[in-house]
């Protein structure tokens, strides 16, 4: 949808927040938001258009309406809210008053100076740098052992390289693979619900790990997904890979995830690469810039 036609849906200053707020969630959704941010973002906005005067119009709403809307939710409304949902609706409120200021709707944007409440949910848990070498090490051996078995190194070596979630190594099929190539290997991340097209990508990979992989497909001839074991199985290959190598911390797919951000973060200088290898959006980014921060300084 085009600016000129955001204008056509006759929002001014004297809109009331009704209807703005539908025309925010059709700008939301030609975003590539996905369905289940627009309706958490959407339901947010309808706690105020129910706490202000219905007849308030948007250049009538002031700093002061909007920080007693916030009070009003951590005391007065008599329903709990978390940290969490709180932050996550001053974030809405700022989305949108910033979008009305974007778009030339209102001067003054009156959520500016609404205090950010966010919160930090504890530091994950990642591997050293001593603990990786291990882990391949021990990989490695199970390769190479009498009876060969590829599944640790190419389950682990993917995690590590690539930072993908759990979901979305259970779903690799292997048209996503491209691997003619090693010196410029991918992975590509697709999800078959069109809501989450923002999230797909592709991710390069190291020819060392699409050796292991072809080794891997050798020995248990895949036909359809990469790994085409459960979610649980796969776990178990971690844990069983953790044991081997005598790792006193339990191998995660979400501690391979964090420890393969961090040494990006160490590495790179370019945080918005590493935000889209993940595969997230600027807000979550924010949370987990914050982390990796106390992380990298952690480890230093």
């Amino acid at each position: 949808m085009t600016n000129q036609t955001y204008a056509e849906l006759h929002i001014t200053p004297g809109t009331t927040l009704i209807p703005a707020l539908n025309s925010w969630k059709l700008y939301l959704s030609d975003q590539g938001r996905s369905l289940h941010t627009v309706k958490a973002f959407a339901a947010d906005l309808q706690l105020l258009t129910g706490y202000l005067p219905v007849d308030r119009t948007l250049s009538a709403i002031t700093t002061d309406d909007l920080n007693q809307f916030v009070q009003w939710l951590q005391k007065g409304r008599n329903v709990p809210c978390s940290p969490k949902t709180l932050s996550r609706r001053i974030t809405a409120l700022k989305s949108f008053f910033n979008w009305l200021s974007k778009y030339g709707v209102l001067m003054v944007n009156p959520a500016e100076q609404v205090l950010q409440q966010s919160v930090i949910s504890p530091l994950p848990n990642v591997l050293s740098f001593a603990e990786v070498q291990l882990l391949y090490h021990t990989a490695e051996k199970l390769r190479t052992q009498k009876k060969p078995d590829a599944r640790p190194y190419c389950l682990f070596g993917l995690l590590i390289e690539t930072g993908i979630k759990k979901g979305e190594c259970l779903n690799i099929s292997l048209p996503h693979l491209e691997l003619e190539n090693p010196d410029n290997a991918t992975v590509f991340i697709r999800y078959a619900n069109p809501d989450y097209r923002m999230k797909e990508r592709k991710i390069k990979v190291s020819p060392e790990w699409v050796s292991a992989c072809q080794e891997f497909m050798s020995q248990y001839a895949p036909t359809d997904k990469l790994f085409n074991w459960s979610q649980r199985r796969l776990e178990y290959i971690l844990e069983e890979l953790g044991e081997a190598a005598g790792l006193r911390k339990h191998l995660s797919f979400d501690m391979c995830r964090w420890t393969s951000v961090l040494q990006d973060w160490k590495n790179s200088a370019d945080t918005d690469l590493i935000r889209q290898k993940l595969g997230i959006s600027k807000i979550q980014w924010r949370e987990i810039s914050m982390k990796l921060k106390e992380l990298a300084a952690r480890s230093l």
